[in-house]
């Protein structure tokens, strides 16, 4: 995990956007469990894992568009039943938390939302 914080940190510096997932649930069999983190660039590359296969796909695909917005989300990833041509068979449901880091003075589509 010290490399998503890595990562947070050099984008920071750099002041290039940055979404990170967080696992905030677990229910049943999951790949990882609450904590696992996911940092996810603007060019769609990625560093950490909040369980791969298809279910990462989705994160990463959702954290675009906050990235895109500004907007956090919480997603909720069902593992109980494979998809087409998926690999969801782990048996148990997570909730992940996506959210935007801000550098200084970046701003969100819906203005600054520090306190």
């Amino acid at each position: 995990m010290d490399e998503v914080f890595s990562e947070i940190a050099r984008c920071l510096r750099e002041g290039k956007p940055l979404a990170v997932a967080t696992a905030a649930t677990t229910r049943g069999s999951t790949p990882r469990k609450p904590g696992a983190r996911m940092a996810i660039r603007a060019d769609g590359s990625s560093c950490g894992t909040i369980g791969g296969g298809s279910g990462e796909a989705e994160v990463r695909a959702a954290a675009m568009q906050v990235l895109k917005t500004g907007l956090p989300r919480l997603l909720t990833l069902d593992l109980t039943e494979p998809t087409e041509g998926g690999d969801r068979v782990c048996g148990g449901v997570m909730e992940v938390f996506i959210e935007r880091i801000l550098s200084g003075g970046e701003r969100t589509s819906q203005g600054d939302l520090s306190p």
